[in-house]
């Protein structure tokens, strides 16, 4: 019964792109992304969506793999038989997707690698932030407040997405500049309730921070009830986020988060690209989206990502 329930849900996420693309002769831009549960994957599929409806000459239409890489190539699959034009990949695995984005790519249909990279060149550009530098900000922000002393958590995402890789990589160069400053490492995918589960692993271990860099803010909204869980003022702890969202600019207002690295959904670039892309117009291979840090000194100057 269970098998069943699984094979329905799969097939029942597949058809929207079954249901929608190739019905009219619009060009159809589709998106596979990897999860729809993760509130900045979600909100990235959106932001595409609404920059694609700018240009009415194009069909937009998605897809949600609920972080399930072999649902994402099965879906991916599915928008190569359907002949789209244009084909947005969200992914959480770099190098698990290569073969079916090359595929797609050999079939003729352009392909947009969106935000996280993969381990091959078969596309026609990759648009996103340098993940190295969010993390070397994080890194020399921190040490800062910190005055180079004291313990940090790292909360990681997506291990085997490369933004994960990449934000870590930046973050801990910077780390090993300060001897005094310890560093202790969790994976939250992303996710509030996987941050939750891994704070209050860890404080109830009887460990105490005195910094926490999360790679994304919805893990620091999974954070704060724990804190508070604990008799911890969120306050008292130097916390700093990735994505910048509503809700961690709300938190920073109340100071209860220290700060944000504001990064880019790319919903406009990517709708940009698809329509030069359909227009056969020439798109560079790497299109670069500049992040910036967000703290109370510019909080109300920066609108945030969603």
């Amino acid at each position: 019964m269970q098998f069943f329930k699984v094979l329905v849900m799969s097939f029942c996420l597949l058809l929207p792109a079954l249901g929608q693309a190739g019905q009219g002769d619009k060009p159809v831009v589709a998106f596979a992304q990897d999860t729809m549960k993760n509130d900045f994957r979600k909100a990235q599929v959106f932001a595409v969506r609404d920059a694609v409806a700018g240009y009415p000459e194009l069909e937009f239409v998605y897809s949600d793999a609920q972080g399930k890489t072999s649902l994402l190539i099965r879906q991916i699959e599915q928008f190569i038989a359907q002949q789209v034009e244009v084909l947005v990949v969200g992914t959480n695995d770099e190098n698990a997707v290569v073969p079916v984005i090359s595929k797609a790519h050999a079939a003729g249909i352009k392909v947009i690698i969106l935000d996280r990279g993969v381990q091959t060149e078969n596309y026609s550009t990759f648009i996103n932030s340098d993940n190295v530098k969010i993390g070397d900000i994080a890194g020399r922000y921190i040490a800062e407040q910190l005055q180079g002393k004291g313990t940090v958590l790292l909360l990681e995402g997506i291990q085997t997405a490369d933004v994960t890789q990449l934000r870590s990589q930046g973050f801990l160069a910077v780390m090993k500049q300060y001897p005094e400053l310890r560093i202790l490492k969790r994976t939250g995918n992303y996710l509030r309730k996987d941050a939750l589960i891994e704070m209050d692993k860890l404080l109830k271990s009887g460990e105490r921070v005195d910094a926490i860099y999360a790679e994304s803010d919805s893990m620091l909204s999974g954070v704060r009830p724990v804190l508070e869980k604990y008799g911890i003022d969120p306050g008292s702890i130097i916390m700093l986020g990735t994505d910048y969202t509503s809700e961690a600019r709300a938190a920073i207002r109340a100071g209860t988060q220290t700060g944000s690295i504001h990064f880019p959904l790319g919903g406009q670039e990517t709708a940009d690209a698809a329509a030069k892309l359909v227009a056969g117009e020439v798109v560079p291979s790497h299109i670069s989206n500049p992040v910036r840090l967000i703290s109370r000194e510019n909080v109300e100057d920066v609108a945030p990502i969603f």
